[in-house]
């Protein structure tokens, strides 16, 4: 099986790379594989369906200008395609003095970054949602929505096998031997290699010879429903994050169809498919993880000891719907159900600082790329973050091929 472009991963990053490959380049064979049975089986398909806005990122990172553009183009998708959004917008909430600052911060990370941001007392806050409370301000972003992401990938499934790209599920990278791709399905010969795998993309990285000085360590997403309506919130509901790390805290969310659930808990996982009981163990996974969570309780590393405790206590039912309620003038507390399925957040370690990296990564050469840190919110971003991927990709098949040329040159004894 022979192809110019071989993609692993079936999330929405690896659906969307195979759209944009497919678009510039159509007489191109391109091939997907993907170890489960479906597309979107983990975090495409196990978040929150939020398309954020783009303004909690610093403005320049790749996350800030892929952030806003992304919650354009999937819109717009959504649209082109008769797919679901619910532009509901968010509303980001202090509880104290000290948040007010934290919201000045985002304010001028919005602006910077050409985010409408609107900043917001008491009394605008209860004009988008009466049942929201806030310390003094409010921040109030428009442009924040919620989609299907299930819906969304299996649309882009659809669409890129109609033009030919082929997709091969139960598929599972093994090694590579030069432009041979093993997997337990037979070998794939492929001109270029592009590692979209997530929670593994570290490890198949590591057999191309990068994401050396990077790990994967996993935490898990838990949601939990509002089963009582869907009218007691009107609006995303978030805290003041800490920027200092890449989790947004406990909020609310209105999904698609209008439901609310709150969450998502950021609880340290034991092996990277550690969704429930002992599903998918595997031990050297558990003996790579357990080590570095140890050092990063041993040296604490970005406050590691009280986030790793504080997520903990969110398995309670109780404490998680307490949380969420210091966000609300009032909601009934025996109004949650059961906790929906979790996700798994495929976060990056740098192994030599002990940081939790907070940027996309990339690294590769003429023959393959690698896409180490799809980190949230790579759904938003995945339409743009796929353009600028190919692009990278482009250049270095151009410093390819001059390498190549200067070499011929050279050999033939052709002046530079």
């Amino acid at each position: 099986m022979k192809y110019d472009y071989v993609i692993a991963g079936a999330g929405i990053v690896g659906l969307s790379i195979a759209r944009e490959l497919n678009r510039r380049y159509p007489e191109a064979r391109i091939a997907i594989i993907e170890k489960e049975s479906d597309v979107a089986k983990h975090s495409s398909g196990r978040n929150s369906g939020v398309l954020h806005a783009g303004f909690y990122y610093t403005a320049d990172s790749l996350k800030a200008k892929f952030t806003r553009d992304g919650n354009r183009a999937m819109k717009r998708y959504c649209e082109e395609n008769g797919l679901k959004v619910n532009n509901c917008g968010k509303l980001v909430i202090a509880t104290n003095e000290a948040e007010l600052e934290g919201l000045a911060e985002l304010k001028r990370r919005g602006d910077r970054n050409s985010v409408e941001l609107e900043c917001m007392d008491e009394s605008d806050v209860s004009r988008i949602d009466p049942n929201v409370h806030t310390y003094k301000k409010a921040l109030f972003s428009p442009s924040t929505a919620t989609v299907d992401p299930v819906e969304i990938c299996q649309c882009m499934k659809r669409e890129i096998a109609s033009k030919g790209v082929e997709l091969f599920f139960d598929t599972r990278y093994s090694e590579h031997r030069g432009e041979a791709i093993r997997t337990n399905r037979g070998k794939f010969i492929c001109r270029y290699f592009i590692n979209a795998a997530g929670l593994y993309a570290d490890r198949i990285a590591h057999d191309f010879g990068f994401g050396l000085n990077y790990a994967i360590i996993p935490f898990k997403g838990i949601y939990l429903k509002f089963a009582r309506n869907k009218s007691d919130v009107l609006t995303n509901i978030y805290p003041v994050p800490d920027l200092n790390n890449p989790f947004l805290g406990v909020h609310f969310t209105k999904t698609v169809d209008g439901s609310i659930k709150i969450g998502p808990t950021a609880i340290p996982a034991f092996w990277r498919e550690n969704y429930r009981g002992m599903y998918r163990f595997k031990l050297g996974e558990f003996s790579q993880v357990m080590y570095y969570m140890t050092k990063l309780f041993i040296r604490d590393s970005f406050h590691f000891r009280r986030l790793a405790i504080n997520e903990m206590k969110k398995y309670s039912k109780a404490h998680l719907i307490g949380l969420s309620l210091k966000m609300v003038n009032q909601l009934d507390r025996k109004g949650f159900g059961e906790f929906l399925q979790p996700g798994i957040r495929a976060q990056l370690l740098n192994k030599q600082t002990l940081e939790l990296v907070q940027d996309f990564v990339l690294e590769g050469d003429a023959s393959s790329i690698h896409v180490l840190n799809a980190v949230s919110p790579a759904f938003t971003c995945a339409l743009p973050f796929a353009s600028y991927i190919v692009d990278q990709v482009e250049e270095k098949l151009v410093g390819k091929r001059l390498d190549w040329e200067r070499g011929r040159d050279q050999a033939q004894g052709v002046p530079g």
